[in-house]
């Protein structure tokens, strides 16, 4: 038997991630065959997508398990395109054109699921063309440099100095109630296109006394963005509140709720005024509070009242938890009992038990973590153990303007990464209803437009 009529292996399809598939692998395939199996791979027009993202993930992970250098790997990819001989070019060059094809295809695929976001900031999900011509008036004023800023707006692999450059610049311009209303009505529009059908909007109502914004008015403009939304209609009201942006037609539908986020620079009285500003706007769609902000400024218990009080109050609670190794303040705020938690990355083996026990669900953003480093590569993040633990878990996108990036496209990457195929990615979108902070009555609408989505795509 020569190596190109290797018959393809099959796996179960209820198996998931790497597990069976690696041990198949391990079994069946010889060092020699290894390329050879992976270009039939490409080859193949049968082929199934989930089967092609899952084996091409294991063969990576297989060549690391036989002492290959990532280098090596990397070249052996490069110099002899899976397993093709150099003597074939013209098919090297159809094996590229089938990998680009199917990639594409992933991600079309992605972008035509209805999916559930719940981990957005809504000033990080401007849109770069949104920035760019704000920033060309600023710079014009001479407020500030545009020149600095232009190439970085530009960017879509923008380093990390370079996020945080960024941010600044979100920062200077969000302090205007007219941009405040604009950048939100985009970014539910923006999500809205996607096929996002839920989703939560976290922001930091600012106050800037030097141009009369408080932070109710800031919120205030918020809400004037959303209403001004005119591309989809919109259910952003409790049940019972009958204000939402509906015209009467079927057109598509975005469910939009928001969260406050106390920033960690806050004191207890900011954080405790932002808590209170939330309890006022619960008729408008606010129904719960975030912390965030930089995880090595200020103290968990400086917050700890005003999120208390929150939670008597009955607003549900989100924490940015574990982007720093404080193990002490990871343990606290999983002892606090949030209704979920963000990014989870510095975990040590005690409050991983814990927060595995206790079953906190947890909003995994891929990109944000690794263009902030706070995890070194895909290949160690801690999805797959969550993943495979069946604990609660949502793909989310954190800051989707400044890390350029998407919910599909997260889903794509999940995809990609880590061998997940369209049930298993139709299914964890579909499992971030159980997450979400509205009530009963829209996650059973939510369930029924995965129903009806789920015939469409043929699962």
């Amino acid at each position: 038997m020569t190596l190109f009529l290797l018959p393809l292996p099959r796996f179960p399809r209820s198996s998931y991630l790497q597990k069976d598939r690696i041990t198949y692998l391990f079994k069946h395939l010889r060092p020699s065959d290894l390329y050879a199996t992976y270009w039939r791979i490409q080859e193949s027009q049968k082929l199934q997508l989930e089967f092609w993202s899952t084996i091409c993930s294991c063969l990576t992970i297989w060549l690391e398990h036989r002492k290959y250098s990532k280098t090596q790997i990397l070249s052996l990819t490069k110099t002899h395109p899976v397993g093709q001989p150099c003597a074939q070019p013209t098919k090297a060059a159809a094996n590229k054109g089938n990998l680009e094809k199917m990639n594409r295809q992933v991600s079309e695929w992605c972008f035509s699921m209805p999916k559930v976001e719940l981990h957005a900031h809504l000033n990080g999900s401007v849109r770069d063309s949104t920035l760019l011509e704000l920033a060309r008036v600023l710079g014009e004023k001479g407020i500030i440099g545009f020149s600095d800023v232009e190439n970085v707006i530009m960017k879509s692999d923008r380093t990390l100095h370079e996020v945080f450059k960024l941010f600044d610049l979100i920062h200077i311009l969000t302090t205007d109630h007219s941009t405040v209303t604009r950048i939100t009505k985009e970014v539910i529009e923006d999500f809205a296109s996607e096929n996002v059908v839920y989703l939560e909007l976290r922001t930091t109502p600012k106050r800037n006394d030097s141009i009369g914004m408080s932070k109710r008015s800031y919120m205030e403009a918020v809400m004037e963005g959303l209403r001004a939304v005119s591309s989809v209609d919109v259910d952003y009201a409790p049940t019972g509140f009958k204000t939402n942006t509906f015209n009467g037609t079927t057109r598509k539908k975005i469910y939009v709720r928001f969260l406050l986020s106390i920033d960690r620079r806050d004191s207890t009285e900011a954080a405790m005024e932002t808590v209170k500003l939330a309890l006022e706007m619960r008729d408008l769609g606010v129904i719960g509070i975030d912390l965030s902000g930089n995880p090595i400024v200020g103290n968990w218990t400086t917050f700890l009242p005003a999120l208390k009080f929150a939670r008597e109050q009955g607003l549900y609670i989100t924490l940015h938890c574990g982007e720093v190794p404080n193990q002490e303040e990871i343990k606290a705020m999983l002892d606090f009992l949030p209704q979920r938690i963000g990014h989870a990355c510095c975990f040590e083996e005690e409050n991983w038990r814990k927060l595995k026990s206790l079953k906190t669900p947890v909003e995994i953003c891929l990109t944000s973590n690794i263009r902030t480093e706070t995890i070194s590569s895909l290949d160690v993040h801690h999805f797959v153990n969550l993943y495979k633990a069946k604990h609660p878990l949502i793909l989310c996108t954190d800051d989707s303007g400044v890390f350029s990036t998407s919910l599909s496209r997260e889903y794509s990457l999940a995809s990609s990464a880590f061998g997940l195929g369209k049930t298993e990615m139709f299914q964890l979108a579909e499992n971030a209803i159980d997450y979400i902070f509205a009530d009963d009555g829209v996650k059973d609408d939510l369930r029924a437009i995965f129903e009806v989505a789920a015939k469409k795509l043929d699962l």
